[in-house]
Parts: structure tokens; sequence; C-alpha cells
């Protein structure tokens, strides 16, 4: 008789893994040093041992300069664990490889040697004296994709609780608990209290936003840009309506029933 998979001495199940992107503009370590200390203010626990991908495609020119022991060792000072890298050339992936270190192409998720391209074979040459070729019929074209909708969320959560909305917006309509984290690559609408941690545009996207009809966050963060309010949130927006965004390199924060900035 087949013995149930709970006796089954592992499980493998899809699941989906959140890491933030570290961009990077520059190779030399020790300006990485100085950026990451100014964003955490000194706060030890300020990423969580979260995993992050290292970006380098806007220094792909600098990139062969890349110490990756160093850097690796650097991130885990600020308790991020790298585990991969996207946008480094060619050249520098048996490299990146030799580091432990996964090759991320940006879309389809996290990719290992064995997701390598494959280069299609040439077609043969047609024979000199062949005949044209009938033209084929015009194909149908091709039906247009799905919506996708936002995820929900109706119950309350919970500290140390972590939800991520990939590929589109998150709406919560209960409390979000201090501790609890809220992550979307489109923007976060929450029709509650919400405090803990909220990340809108976790994928890049720069005109994301949060909402929520009660905001007392400890961190917000649009498009990787982060603001923590270790001295607590701006009296006059908080506990009502308001909305965040990011305005250049500046998170803003405005009721929904003024024209309040901060």
């Amino acid at each position: 008789m087949p013995k149930s998979s709970s006796s089954l001495p592992i499980e493998i199940k899809i699941s989906t893994v959140v890491a933030i992107s570290t961009i990077l503009h520059s190779a030399d370590p020790i300006a990485i040093d100085a950026a990451l200390k100014q964003m955490t203010g000194g706060v030890s626990d300020f990423f969580e041992d979260e995993f992050a991908v290292i970006d380098v495609a806007g220094i792909a020119d600098d990139a062969a300069h890349i110490d990756w022991e160093a850097l690796v060792a650097l991130l885990r000072k600020y308790r991020l664990n790298a585990v991969a890298v996207r946008g480094a050339p060619a050249a520098l992936h048996d490299v990146i490889r030799a580091h432990d270190l996964f090759l991320d192409d940006g879309t389809s998720g996290l990719s290992t040697s064995a997701g390598r391209e494959r280069e299609m074979p040439a077609a043969p040459a047609a024979p000199a004296e062949a005949a044209a070729p009938t033209p084929a019929p015009s194909a149908a074209p091709a039906p247009a994709p799905a919506p996708v909708h936002a995820m929900i969320v109706d119950t309350p959560v919970r500290a140390g609780q972590r939800i991520y909305a990939r590929g589109t917006d998150l709406i919560v309509t209960a409390v979000v608990n201090n501790g609890a984290e809220l992550i979307a690559d489109g923007s976060i609408h929450v029709y509650a209290p919400l405090h803990g941690r909220a990340l809108a545009g976790a994928s890049g996207n720069a005109g994301a936003r949060i909402f929520a009809l009660q905001l007392q966050p400890e961190l917000v963060s649009i498009a990787g840009v982060y603001r923590t309010f270790d001295e607590g949130f701006p009296a006059e927006v908080a506990r009502q309506p308001a909305q965040i965004r990011l305005v250049g390199d500046r998170i803003d924060i405005s009721s929904l029933g003024s024209a309040t900035r901060n």
C-alpha cells in the first residue's frame, strides 16, 4: 500500500520567496558601506535577514571590478543575505556562480547554470532553384492576456506574517498589526489601520502607492526607497485616510482629505 505524503521524509511545494533588490550605482565597497550605514541609520535589524538580489545592470562596465566575496560579506553585515545577481555581463556568469550566487534574469525568477539559454541552430539554406513557397495563411491574432486581478486579504495580518502580491496590487480589508509585512509589485490598499511594514512597487514600479484608512506604520517603501518612523508618524496625517507615494527620490505622505504634504 503506498505511503501517504505525510510519511515521506521530504515534500516539495511551490512557494514564493521575496527578495530585496540591491541596485548598485558603484562598485566601490567603501561607498556602498557608507550608503547602507546612512540608509539604515545604524539600526542593526533594519533588513531583518532579508534575501537580496544584487542588480549590477547600471554599472555593467565596472562589474568586472566587483569583489564578490567582499560585497556579499558587506551585505551580510547589514543583515542582507545575497542570493542572486541580476544584469551581469555574460563574461562574469562563471565568477558569480563560483561565489554560490544564482543568476536572476529579472522576469522568470532565479536561474541556475541549468537554466542557460540555448542557441537555436541556423535554418538550412534553400536550394538555388527551389520554387517560391506558397505564402502561409495569416495567423489569427493572439488573444489578449487575461487581466491580473489584485490579491485580496480579508483577515487580520498578524505580527511575523508576510504577504506578497506578485505582479499585482494588494488589497487588505482588515487590520495590519505591528510586526506584519505587506509587499506588492503594484500598489497597496488597506481599508483598515496599517501598522507594521508596507513595501509597494517591489519590482521597481516607482508609480506604485500605499493607501490606508489609518496610517501608523513602522516602515514604508516605494520602489526600494525606504522611510522609517522611529520618532513617530507625522501627527497631521496619522490615524486618518492618507496615501504614500514617491516624488523624485523622496517618500511623500499626504492626507486624502487635504493637500497637506510631508
